[in-house]
């Protein structure tokens, strides 16, 4: 092992500087030789300010915009959190800590909230921020014509009222012990009071000068951010590239400084280059074939339970991942979540079994087509093609249908009956199930409507017992897993690929590039 992997293994918490001193001495170099302390930027050294530091991301289209409420993909989703600030930050420890809110408290059984707020924040058009700010920007999500990928989550609010300039009071339906996550979500960016939402005017570390929708954007640091120890660039650019070999090649050549969803297949070539450190950290992706529901024949589960038989999980972690992940059970719950149910009994690869549910369903002469392209997740296309390969021992015929990048979310995404999508497991249970197989969602991509499914999900965020609410959480694991409408054969790690010149402390393991924040956690050496 070398030098340069012992301080990148300390630098993704993997060992402890003690562990590194060994590793050294081990090596026959001697601890005394190399100081951890100082061997690194990436993990203590004061982090330095200045330069421009260049992202080659996906997912931006002609129709994107600064609006946070629409924010879906990864480059809308950075530049989203470039100009604004949430009131609530998750840390690389996984832990809520104060943003713009210095502090929160719940009470009558946490269905009314007390929000106290950062006194002096200065937005980008030099107004200090104030609670009418705040309530102003969480009723953006709930307007009866909003279109937000969160307005499900703020759904339940029925008061929200200023207590002074510096305080808020968020009153729900019924209770919700989880409710602080969902202000730490990257759509709820606080702007100013009657802002055009558009306009990309927030308390970010960065102000958007250059916007060109589908292309790249530039930001520029301002000068007058609340936080003393972030946002270390002055200047932080975004380019949509699609092409994973182009945002490869191009970072190798220098002209880029960090790239997202590194193929699996490259990772490893790619390490071998002491320029770049590839980044693997989180194992929170799970990659999903959804189907909707509500449209024949996905709305017969028998035929549902015949597909998730019908696919060989360890194959496509052997094949699509690389190993970089694990496999998965129909469920968004990995392994690390601390409400996974190991209990539950994995679903394998079982021909015969796919063979039974496809006759008990009662159709057959079946030519099922999956819709999918690169965008909806890294490797989607040759799992579909495999997917294909085990269907058929199982004598499912699948058709697999490769779609452009571009417009994929518009076009595809909930338009076709089955295809492929990705989502990341949020620390929270109740929120990544309420948003994404809660009746009411709007990002409820397979349309599923399961009333003990929603009863239970209703009963378990206002559960305050853990072993009860584990019991719960359990339940809605297998409701999930034997009724859903999604084939959900595995975890992915977060690859990605990063300059040797750039240094950081801890990645956050929450969300694909560092929790979405390498602009203000990052720094070049």
């Amino acid at each position: 092992m070398s030098i340069k992997k012992l301080e990148q293994m300390v630098s993704r918490g993997e060992i402890s500087r003690r562990q590194f001193v060994k590793g050294i001495s081990a090596m026959g170099l001697g601890a005394m030789l190399i100081n951890p302390l100082s061997a690194s930027n990436a993990f203590a050294a004061t982090p330095k300010k200045g330069g421009r530091f260049r992202m080659g991301l996906l997912g931006h289209t002609t129709s994107s915009t600064l609006d946070p409420a629409t924010n879906f993909n990864i480059m809308e989703q950075i530049v989203g959190r470039q100009w604004g600030s949430n009131l609530i930050e998750i840390s690389a420890d996984g832990k809520l800590i104060p943003e713009l809110a210095m502090s929160w408290e719940g009470s009558e059984k946490a269905s009314k909230w007390v929000i106290k707020l950062r006194e002096g924040v200065e937005f980008h058009n030099g107004k200090t921020m104030d609670a009418q700010d705040v309530i102003y920007s969480i009723q953006h999500h709930r307007s009866e014509n909003s279109k937000s990928v969160i307005k499900s989550l703020f759904a339940p609010i029925t008061e929200i009222k200023a207590d002074g300039k510096n305080t808020i009071i968020i009153k729900l339906k019924s209770g919700n012990a989880d409710f602080p996550w969902l202000l730490s979500d990257l759509h709820a960016l606080i702007m100013p009071n009657g802002a055009d939402a558009n306009s990309g005017i927030g308390t970010g570390g960065y102000m958007i000068k250059e916007y060109e929708p589908g292309i790249r954007t530039l930001g520029k640091r301002f000068p007058n951010y609340f936080k003393e120890d972030a946002a270390f660039f002055d200047e932080v650019e975004c380019l949509n590239i699609s092409d994973k070999n182009a945002r490869v090649n191009a970072l190798r050549s220098g002209d880029l400084d960090y790239v997202c969803q590194v193929n699996t297949k490259l990772a490893k070539l790619l390490a071998k280059d002491t320029n770049i450190e590839v980044l693997s950290y989180g194992g929170l992706i799970h990659s999903c074939f959804s189907m909707l529901t509500d449209v024949a024949p996905y709305d017969n589960n028998n035929l549902r339970l015949a597909l998730k038989h019908a696919i060989d999980r360890e194959q496509l972690v052997k094949m699509i991942l690389n190993g970089y992940g694990t496999v998965a059970n129909d469920h968004p719950f990995p392994s690390s979540h601390p409400y996974y149910s190991s209990d539950i009994p994995q679903r394998k690869y079982d021909p015969e079994k796919a063979k039974f549910y496809l006759k008990k369903s009662g159709l057959t002469n079946l030519n099922l087509e999956l819709y999918t392209a690169d965008n909806a997740f890294s490797g989607a296309v040759d799992a579909s093609l495999l997917y294909q390969q085990s269907a058929a021992k199982a004598g499912i015929t699948i058709t697999p249908k490769k779609m452009p990048n571009d417009g994929y979310w518009k076009n595809v995404w909930r338009k076709k009956p089955w295809f492929g999508s990705y989502w990341t497991t949020r620390s929270s249970a109740d929120w990544i199930l309420s948003l994404v197989y809660g009746e009411e969602s709007t990002r409820n991509e397979t349309n599923w409507k399961h009333p003990g499914f929603n009863k239970l999900l209703k009963e378990a965020r206002v559960e305050t017992d853990e072993t009860r609410r584990k019991v719960m959480y359990k339940d809605l694991q297998l409701m999930i897993r034997d009724e859903g409408g999604a084939v959900i054969p595995m975890f992915a790690s977060f690859v990605e690929g990063l300059s040797s010149k750039v240094g950081y402390k801890k990645l956050r393991p929450d969300w694909e590039v560092d929790g979405a924040r390498p602009h203000e956690r990052m720094w070049f050496k």
